[in-house]
């Protein structure tokens, strides 16, 4: 894959992550530590759009950030990357439709979101490089 190729997955990746946290902050009924946390920073008037961020907008933002996940794996092919970034969505995924009238899917839920905030902060700090540079893999 060309350079052009791996930098609009990284991009989309951070970009999912950031969609889903947001949708989460908006949703203070469902999530109280995250919506005082929304309302804290401005993020208040977002509360009247609390169905449409929850059910609509975050699962798409972490089937995003799956699918630009592995988009980056077949780029650069770090396996620790690939599994750091799948765990957060996936536990985001898994909490609204599988585990939601569970005591404990909260927990799950607010880690999945936290995993997703570490793994864009390392994917900024740290941004992925291709694993081989060998002249038949570069196009």
């Amino acid at each position: 894959m060309s350079k052009t190729l791996q930098q609009p997955a990284g991009v989309v990746q951070k970009v999912s992550y950031f969609g889903a946290i947001v949708s989460a902050l908006g949703c203070a009924s469902c999530f109280p530590l995250l919506g005082t946390l929304g309302a804290a920073i401005g993020l208040g008037f977002l509360g009247q759009y609390e169905g449409i961020l929850i059910n609509k907008l975050l699962p798409v933002f972490a089937g995003i950030a799956l699918l630009s996940t592995i988009a980056a794996w077949l780029s650069h092919r770090k396996i620790i990357r690939l599994l750091a970034g799948l765990t957060g969505p996936s536990m985001i995924l898994a909490t609204l439709y599988l585990f939601w009238t569970d005591n404990w899917s909260t927990y799950m839920f607010y880690l999945g979101l936290v995993l997703m905030l570490v793994v864009a902060l390392w994917d900024i700090v740290f941004p992925a490089s291709r694993h081989c540079n060998a002249p038949h893999l570069i196009r």
